[in-house]
């Protein structure tokens, strides 16, 4: 089994955002019971969503075990919903050695990826105003200082972010909005410098930052936030992630940019055929 990767600064995490001009036309991707239950779905708008969601995850997925990124090889993969709601991934039918979370808005989907060991949650959201009453009912006292803090301007991204790290958080707990939002605080570093000049990275993404989300228990979920236009992207992880490594989609064999287990897959297929 892949043990957990640990780079100097923490855990590696992985990342690939994907949109719906990225989900090829065909089915031939999924599952037979993925293709059932697309075919339930009665409203196009959530198939489309939930496509978006699965074929993001599967080529997260791909790259980071090593296979192939055809539809035959996508198709003995499977993202299944746990008793909790969280995605898990299965290969070959049988229990894939990573741990992922997965988000989509305005036709785009991040799927996050990380060894199997690590508790580990995203999300994606649209920078946008939201109200006064949006801010009372579901931050706490000390974000909603932090918030009153902030220049104008800077208030609907400010907003955008916490909210955000904070479903990234109850993700982590496997919860969702399940619990009471309020039980999670965000704290960001150098809140003072919340939005310096944007910073250009490959891909059009500017650079992550550090968050760190406080769960009433105690728990601690470190993690990262960045933006890019409109959009902004959190994630959190324990332990402690490393600044998340974006995927790329090469049209054959998938690389990871570590050295990853090339031996993965025969691995797999040996489990599989027991």
């Amino acid at each position: 089994m892949l043990s957990q990767r640990i780079s100097r600064s923490g855990t590696c995490v992985y990342w690939l955002q994907q949109t719906e001009a990225d989900v090829p036309p065909e089915n031939d991707w999924l599952t037979t019971s993925e293709a059932v239950r697309l075919s339930r779905m009665p409203f196009a708008k959530r198939r489309a969503d939930w496509r978006l969601g699965r074929w993001t995850a599967k080529c997260a997925t791909a790259v980071y075990l090593n296979l192939l990124r055809d539809p035959e090889e996508l198709a003995l993969i499977e993202i299944r919903s746990s008793s909790s709601g969280a995605p898990e991934v299965f290969c070959f039918n049988q229990p894939a050695p990573a741990s992922i979370s997965l988000s989509h808005r305005a036709n785009t989907a991040i799927c996050a990826i990380a060894s199997l060991v690590t508790v580990l949650g995203c999300d994606l959201e649209m920078i946008e105003p939201h109200s006064d009453a949006f801010v009372a009912d579901y931050f706490t006292a000390d974000e909603q200082t932090m918030i009153s803090r902030a220049p104008a301007r800077d208030r609907p991204r400010l907003v955008t972010l916490i909210w955000s790290a904070k479903e990234s958080a109850l993700k982590a707990l496997r919860a969702g909005l399940r619990l009471d939002t309020r039980s999670v605080v965000v704290g960001l570093v150098d809140e003072d410098r919340l939005w310096p000049q944007e910073v250009s990275s490959p891909g059009g993404h500017g650079d992550w930052r550090p968050l760190q989300v406080r769960h009433a228990e105690g728990q601690i979920f470190h993690g990262w936030w960045q933006h890019s236009g409109t959009m902004l992207q959190t994630l959190v992880a324990s332990p402690q992630p490393a600044r998340p490594i974006r995927l790329e989609l090469p049209s054959n064999r998938c690389q990871l940019e570590d050295g990853h287990d090339k031996m993965m897959r025969t691995h797999l297929l040996r489990v599989s055929s027991q």
